[in-house]
């Protein structure tokens, strides 16, 4: 089945079961396919939504929005989407995959921060040497979502459809609404000065880490709590 994830991670199901795997099986994407083209759904935007499932895993509801929304801010903004940028999620869920497959634009290569506000937002802004650069921003509108009701029951995490959202009906709701359900504004984005630093070892686990990181001479994972507890004394 295809499991569809609420604005607030609550999971439900609709047809298409994720697997350990990274591809889907054959009869899952026939299935998605067949979603796609009975909503005529534009070739490059299948293209987005195939890429963007692939990497994801399993095509989540704030996934396939996101891909509207990546392909809204590339319009707007008038740049390729092989044209050097950088993006803003404001939210971890969801929006930064299609952000990375669409635009490129990942954490490892610093082209993607993620600002968690708690929107579902994302911005796209050009390269530039100044303090700040032109971006697009593109937001779900609440009042434009408000004319899909499962959609809007879903976004909004509406307690009286908890566990009883139509499933079938959210997904195809949601490929028929595409950008319908979206708003865009011009921004300018503030953009982070690159830090100058040295390596300095951590007094308590002697790993080097940048210098501003530190605090009392300690590292954040010796300042705070792990991520990690070490299972043995033992070192390899």
């Amino acid at each position: 089945m295809i499991y569809i994830y609420r604005s607030y991670g609550t999971i439900i199901s609709i047809g298409i079961k994720p697997t350990n795997e990274i591809d889907m099986n054959a009869q899952s994407w026939n299935k998605l396919n067949y979603l796609l083209k009975k909503c005529k759904i534009k070739t490059e935007i299948k293209s987005y939504v195939r890429k963007c499932v692939k990497f994801h895993g399993f095509p989540a509801a704030g996934l396939l929005i996101s891909v509207f929304m990546v392909d809204l801010a590339l319009e707007k903004l008038g740049i390729n989407r092989d044209e050097k940028m950088y993006a803003v999620s404001e939210t971890p869920k969801c929006a930064p995959d299609a952000l990375q497959v669409i635009t490129h634009c990942t954490i490892g290569n610093h082209g993607l921060r993620i600002i968690n506000t708690g929107r579902f937002a994302i911005t796209l802004n050009t390269q530039t040497h100044d303090v700040n650069a032109e971006g697009v921003r593109v937001y779900i509108d609440a009042a434009k979502a408000r004319n899909y009701p499962v959609l809007n029951a879903w976004y909004t995490n509406d307690p009286r459809h908890k566990d009883k959202v139509d499933a079938p009906a959210l997904l195809k709701e949601i490929l028929e609404a595409g950008e319908n359900i979206l708003s865009w504004e011009y921004v300018e984005v503030h953009v982070p000065k690159k830090k100058k630093w040295e390596a300095i070892m951590c007094s308590s686990c002697h790993e080097f880490v940048p210098d501003y990181t530190l605090q009392n001479g300690l590292c954040q994972a010796c300042k705070r709590e792990s991520y990690y507890s070490k299972t043995s004394t033992h070192e390899r």
